[in-house]
């Protein structure tokens, strides 16, 4: 598929069936993500493939994280939520995590590691979307907590940028709709235009 179609037809796609996902599949969206950029060749992103039993502690982990929030989380309706919670890993019969370590290096920026790995994730949407993959990417606040690191044994430093929800697609998506550029672009082509402080 060629890169700008991939560009414009990729969606998030989280409607996926069972049907397991060859390996070597997934080896072509981990190499992807392996040829973002990233200042000073720092190679800050971590990968984690989950497939079968290996989703229930993550489930566990968002229910525990879950249920701190909850006033009751005996309650016979939180409960219920919280199974559903643990089930969540189960949507899907892959999921990458993606996690960045920030290097030590002084000279580096933590910003441009986050920046290195966001650039890492959207190269393995496309690889996935161009390999007819469904793929939908999930965070939200479980996703940032530290127990999540304790999970997947991520430094102080280090943080989970996102869960990748990937399979079989069971239905294509709708066209996309985005803003025209041009709404959203400056051409700036003399320097009387940069404001002065």
């Amino acid at each position: 598929m060629d890169v700008l179609k991939a560009i414009e037809t990729r969606r998030s796609n989280g409607l996926v069936s069972d049907k397991p996902v060859p390996e070597e599949l997934l080896e072509k969206v981990l190499e992807a993500g392996t040829w973002a950029p990233n200042h000073h060749r720092t190679e800050p992103w971590r990968y984690f493939v989950l497939t079968g039993t290996a989703r229930e502690p993550l489930g566990e982990v968002l229910a525990e994280i879950t249920a701190k929030e909850m006033e009751d989380p005996e309650s016979e309706t939180n409960k219920k939520k919280l199974e559903r919670v643990k089930a969540n890993p189960f949507r899907a019969p892959v999921i990458i995590a993606v996690g960045v370590e920030p290097s030590e290096k002084s000279r580096v920026m933590a910003k441009e590691e986050h920046a290195a790995v966001y650039a890492s994730i959207q190269n393995m949407l496309l690889a996935a979307h161009s390999l007819g993959l469904g793929v939908f990417w999930r965070t939200g606040e479980a996703c940032y907590n530290t127990r999540i690191n304790e999970l997947f044994g991520l430094s102080e430093k280090g943080e989970m940028l996102a869960f990748l929800y990937l399979g079989y697609p069971k239905k294509e998506m709708p066209a996309g709709k985005r803003k025209h550029y041009s709404e959203v672009t400056t051409w700036i082509k003399d320097k009387g235009f940069f404001h002065k402080a």
